[in-house]
């Protein structure tokens, strides 16, 4: 697992350089490669839980909004 940092630090380098050149795709790939590795590490693994409540709290927010104030 200790190479996992590295993978990290070049997949947001490889985006990086991309966003430079103007190659938008390139550093979408890099960056969603970059996420995916970042989730793969123990202090990652809560970031899918922390995605889902913030969600799911716009959700609670907005749908009275959304039905006309009716819950």
């Amino acid at each position: 697992m200790s190479g996992i940092g590295l993978l990290i630090l070049f997949a947001i380098l490889g985006a990086f350089i991309c966003a430079k050149t103007r190659s938008p795709s390139g550093a979408v790939v890099f960056s969603l490669i970059a996420l995916v590795l970042f989730i793969g590490t123990p202090v990652g693994q809560a970031v899918p839980g922390a995605v889902g409540k913030v969600m799911s709290t716009v959700d609670q927010a907005t749908t009275p909004a959304l039905n006309g104030g009716e819950q």
